[in-house]
Protein backbone atom coordinates (compact mmCIF):
# COMPACT_ATOMS: atom_id res chain seq x y z
CA UNK A 1 0.00 0.00 0.00
CA UNK A 2 1.65 3.66 -0.75
CA UNK A 3 1.69 6.29 1.51
CA UNK A 4 2.56 9.83 1.49
CA UNK A 5 4.70 12.04 3.75
CA UNK A 6 3.93 15.41 3.96
CA UNK A 7 4.79 18.87 5.46
CA UNK A 8 2.00 21.09 5.72
CA UNK A 9 2.38 24.88 7.15
CA UNK A 10 -0.13 26.95 8.60
CA UNK A 11 -1.02 30.10 7.47
CA UNK A 12 -1.60 32.23 9.86
CA UNK A 13 1.68 30.54 12.37
CA UNK A 14 5.11 30.02 12.37
CA UNK A 15 4.24 26.33 12.35
CA UNK A 16 5.13 23.23 10.30
CA UNK A 17 3.73 19.65 10.56
CA UNK A 18 5.38 16.33 9.06
CA UNK A 19 3.45 12.97 9.59
CA UNK A 20 2.93 10.25 7.14
CA UNK A 21 -0.86 9.49 5.28
CA UNK A 22 -2.57 6.62 2.97
CA UNK A 23 -4.78 9.18 2.39
CA UNK A 24 -3.34 12.54 1.90
CA UNK A 25 -7.01 14.08 0.49
CA UNK A 26 -8.58 12.92 4.17
CA UNK A 27 -5.92 13.54 6.01
CA UNK A 28 -5.57 17.33 5.13
CA UNK A 29 -9.13 17.64 5.62
CA UNK A 30 -8.80 16.33 9.19
CA UNK A 31 -5.94 18.83 9.43
CA UNK A 32 -8.17 22.32 8.00
CA UNK A 33 -11.25 20.83 10.30
CA UNK A 34 -9.39 21.17 13.88
CA UNK A 35 -10.00 16.95 13.77
CA UNK A 36 -6.20 16.82 15.16
CA UNK A 37 -6.16 17.50 18.73
CA UNK A 38 -1.96 17.84 18.43
CA UNK A 39 -2.49 21.02 15.93
CA UNK A 40 -5.42 22.03 15.93
CA UNK A 41 -4.58 25.64 17.30
CA UNK A 42 -2.34 26.28 14.19
CA UNK A 43 -5.42 25.52 11.81
CA UNK A 44 -5.68 26.28 8.97
CA UNK A 45 -2.85 24.64 6.68
CA UNK A 46 -2.04 25.02 3.47
CA UNK A 47 0.28 21.82 1.78
CA UNK A 48 4.14 22.69 1.02
CA UNK A 49 5.84 18.97 -0.06
CA UNK A 50 4.90 15.36 -0.05
CA UNK A 51 6.09 12.36 -1.45
CA UNK A 52 4.76 9.17 -2.49
CA UNK A 53 6.37 5.96 -1.21
CA UNK A 54 5.98 2.11 -1.30
CA UNK A 55 5.58 0.95 2.21
CA UNK A 56 4.58 2.64 5.46
CA UNK A 57 8.18 1.82 7.06
CA UNK A 58 9.80 4.01 3.85
CA UNK A 59 7.03 6.46 4.78
CA UNK A 60 8.22 6.57 8.45
CA UNK A 61 11.81 6.31 7.85
CA UNK A 62 10.91 9.29 5.33
CA UNK A 63 9.30 11.51 8.20
CA UNK A 64 11.97 10.82 10.26
CA UNK A 65 14.58 11.98 8.08
CA UNK A 66 12.50 15.00 7.49
CA UNK A 67 12.05 15.74 10.76
CA UNK A 68 15.37 15.10 11.49
CA UNK A 69 16.40 17.85 8.27
CA UNK A 70 14.01 20.52 9.73
CA UNK A 71 15.23 20.24 13.56
CA UNK A 72 19.28 20.32 12.12
CA UNK A 73 18.72 23.33 9.69
CA UNK A 74 16.96 25.34 12.69
CA UNK A 75 19.35 24.50 15.34
CA UNK A 76 22.20 26.01 12.54
CA UNK A 77 19.98 29.32 12.21
CA UNK A 78 19.86 29.92 15.88
CA UNK A 79 23.54 29.27 15.76
CA UNK A 80 24.24 31.70 13.33
CA UNK A 81 22.28 34.36 14.85
CA UNK A 82 24.32 33.78 17.95
CA UNK A 83 27.71 34.32 16.69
Amino acid sequence: MEYTVYVIKSINHNYTYTWMTNNLERRLNEHNLWNTPSNKKYAPFKLIYHEIVENSKIARQREKYLKWWNWRNRLKKQLETTQ
